[in-house]
């Protein structure tokens, strides 16, 4: 019988352990809202990186967590690093590009609790007199990415994130 189970759990651990590697070596994680407001409004609160705190849902989870920015206040070339709880971990953004108000592209580093580099992409698209917001992440999807995601994908884990950070993105844009 232990031999059974145990020739069992190696079939489920071998199943899993392939079924990983069929996994894409890129994730994407993209949300979009509508908010009534200018792009220029929305780019100011996504180019400069101290007004991340009046939307962004990670900042919210510690709000004793140290900041530092550095370079310009704004626009291409603005830093910001963090580190907090365990809940935020610690890691620094880059604004690479930035032809606000239409495109803010950021280099994404995480340094806790895991190493992790990606870029996070925002667009914006005026539609009347409301302006469209797209929230996009890109990384690679190294192999322990891939059983993971066997179980749960990056959307579902970052999605929702996404989704309360263009709520409030939208709640500051449109005060």
């Amino acid at each position: 019988m232990i031999k059974k189970t145990l020739l069992l759990i190696a079939v489920f651990v071998a199943g899993v352990l392939g079924f990983a590697t069929t996994k894409p070596d890129t994730f994407s994680v993209q949300r979009e809202v509508s908010i009534k407001a200018p792009p220029q409004k929305i780019a100011a609160l996504l180019t400069d990186f101290r007004q991340w705190q009046a939307w962004s849902p990670w900042e919210k989870l510690d709000p004793d967590m140290a900041r530092t920015y550095s370079g310009p206040a704004t626009g291409k070339g603005a830093q910001y690093a963090w580190q907090g709880n365990d809940k935020v971990g610690a890691g620094r953004m880059e604004i690479v590009d930035a032809a606000a108000p239409e495109r803010t592209v950021i280099k994404l580093d995480f340094l806790q609790p895991y190493v992790s580099h990606n870029m996070t992409i925002f667009t914006l698209k005026p539609d009347g007199e409301n302006t469209r917001v797209n929230w996009t992440m890109t990384g690679p999807s190294p192999y322990v990415s891939k059983v993971m995601n066997v179980f749960v994908s990056m959307d579902t884990m970052i999605g929702k994130d996404f989704d309360k950070g263009l709520t409030n993105l939208k709640a500051a844009a449109e005060q």
